[in-house]
């Protein structure tokens, strides 16, 4: 039997800032400044270190001895992965990564509407299937979901031992759509009620090759 957990990672300086900072309109940065920087940068709020350090001890009680980790690039992430499970060695991979939104990243709706025209259609009526433009560009619905396809399928042929996988939000609904074989339209959906919270634990088990949803976790803060 082997159980994964994905894991968001735990609130970042982007997501308390939603408005402001590089949400500001306008756009205090260029989007590959905005890119890198959001990469490489940012990191957690008070909140976030203290949701690290919930994630420590559920994580702890959850899993087995020595699980396997794998997170994505990005530094909040990281930060999120090294605080839940010190001394843990942990295996970077950008198959985890956050949707690329190519040449409109951190671009305003109104900036993207008038530079690229002939996508807001679908940018406006079908955001999962949008693919944006420029280098990199990838829907949520295709490249995302690609993505997440083959990290399960390598979950599925890897050792016994359990996983516990940092993650984006986008990249957890793709992930999701994989895992519990559910169009990603839906998912999309019901995001648009709810976002999976800052630190929430996605429980799955694997049973004869598939895995099966065992809830989610999260901190009450």
């Amino acid at each position: 039997m082997k159980m994964l957990f994905l894991v968001r990672h735990a609130e970042s300086i982007e997501n308390a800032t939603k408005y402001s900072g590089f949400y500001e309109n306008p756009r205090p940065w260029t989007g590959p400044a905005a890119h890198a920087l959001s990469r490489d940068v940012v990191g957690l709020t008070p909140r976030g270190f203290l949701q690290c350090l919930w994630l420590r001890q559920t994580l702890r009680d959850l899993t087995g001895p020595d699980p396997a980790v794998r997170t994505l690039q990005y530094r909040r992430a990281l930060d999120t992965a090294v605080l839940a499970l010190p001394g843990l060695s942990y295996e970077v991979t950008a198959l985890l990564n956050e949707q690329h939104y190519g040449a409109a990243t951190y671009m305003t709706r109104q900036e993207l509407y008038a530079t690229y025209p002939e996508g807001t259609e679908d940018r406006q009526t079908r955001k999962h299937l949008w693919t944006p433009p420029g280098t990199g560009g990838e829907s949520l619905a295709c490249g995302v979901l690609r993505r997440a396809t083959v990290f399960v399928d390598g979950l599925r042929t890897a050792p016994t031992a359990d996983v516990v996988a940092f993650t984006h939000h986008t990249a957890i609904l793709a992930l999701r759509a994989v895992l519990e074989r559910r169009p990603v339209t839906d998912l999309v959906d019901e995001a648009r009620v709810r976002k999976t919270p800052n630190a929430a634990v996605l429980v799955y088990e694997q049973v004869d090759g598939l895995f099966h949803a065992r809830g989610i976790i999260q901190p009450d803060f």
